[in-house]
């Protein structure tokens, strides 16, 4: 089943989407938004499925054509956006850039932060910033939203709550993140609004890739028309999305519509760091990658950061080379505040 939130209102108008991303018909006679179907999940599930049963078995009356310029993201807000790290190859190489090591618990426990979820971006939508001097980045990852996850779930248990699966867009403003890490307290201004796919689709739709607890499939990044990044998403992910769960609940209970990420999706090249496409690697997810293998190689950056008018589009295809969630396709836009 494929889900999407038409803009309209501040948590949107939920549709159901044919697998081919061609027609979409209202849902709201089940449920009006996607927060209230998952807080209803069990009763509003079965109908949901039966309806995008239908609508995939031919046209329906009152169905429509699907635009993906015409959704917010899946979840306008939500009550939880937690963004973990489980590509630990990625964490090695900014440490490795700036001469560090990586400390051994680093393999054992996941990193996360809790971004903020009142305000996403759709997925077509400009990335309004009022500065390109910020460092600019784009960041590709897979994510989950669960249903109500009871505190201190197990492992073993947690990924019987994941309802649907995202894309995402995790904008980072990376000339923010240093001074704000040095304060000790995290992300916050260097971490504006994420963008998720226009679809969100369940388990099921994702067929022999979802395995293991991974997305077994590339994730597809492009900036400005030129391929960036293909790594596959269920490999070097050290930990799998019911670890980021079961982490994330640990001292409390997770609301259903809680986002759970990935963290940026990064490979490595015969155990060493990826290479551009262009050279016979699968690329990066971001541009700091990029950057700090430069570093590593060649003792400085060549890649420069988004400016404005730059364009990031993110995406992911089945095995039949189809578009399972729709594509992020955004270009960086100045923001000229207001009163």
């Amino acid at each position: 089943m494929k889900l999407a939130s038409l803009k309209g209102g501040r948590d949107g108008r939920l549709v159901v989407v044919s697998r081919d991303l061609e027609r979409m018909i209202s849902a709201d006679p089940i449920a009006p938004t996607l927060q209230a179907a998952l807080d209803r999940w069990p009763d509003t599930e079965p109908h949901l499925e039966a309806l995008s049963q239908a609508l995939n078995a031919g046209p329906m009356e009152g169905q429509q054509p699907f635009d993906q310029a015409a959704c917010a993201s899946p979840l306008p807000r939500a009550f939880q956006w937690a963004d973990g790290s489980a590509y630990v190859n990625h964490v090695e190489l900014v440490r490795k850039a700036r001469g560090a090591e990586i400390p051994e618990s680093f393999w054992t426990d996941p990193l996360m932060y809790q971004g903020g979820s009142d305000a996403f971006i759709g997925p077509r939508d400009p990335i309004p910033l009022e500065s390109d001097d910020w460092g600019i980045d784009f960041e590709a990852e897979v994510t989950v939203i669960t249903g109500d996850v009871p505190m201190g779930v197990s492992v073993a248990a947690a990924a019987k709550h994941i309802r649907l699966f995202m894309l995402v867009n995790d904008v980072s403003l990376r000339g923010l993140i240093p001074p704000e890490l040095a304060k000790g307290f995290g992300f916050f201004q260097s971490k504006p609004s994420s963008a998720f796919s226009p679809v969100a689709v369940t388990p099921d739709e994702l067929g022999k890739a979802w395995d293991d607890g991974k997305v077994h499939l590339p994730l597809l990044s492009f900036l400005n028309g030129e391929p960036f990044g293909k790594p596959e998403a269920g490999l070097d992910m050290t930990f799998d999305f019911a670890t980021l769960i079961a982490h994330a609940a640990k001292t409390r209970p997770l609301g259903a519509g809680a986002i759970v990420g990935s963290g940026t999706v990064s490979n490595k090249l015969d155990d060493g760091p990826g290479k551009p496409i262009a050279e016979g690697g699968v690329g990066y997810s971001c541009i700091a990658e990029r950057r700090m293998i430069e570093t590593i190689l060649d003792g400085q950056p060549a890649a420069s950061f988004m400016t404005f008018g730059d364009r990031v589009r993110i995406e992911m295809l089945d095995a039949e080379g189809a578009s399972i969630f729709g594509a992020i396709d955004q270009i960086i836009e100045k923001y000229e505040p207001g009163n």
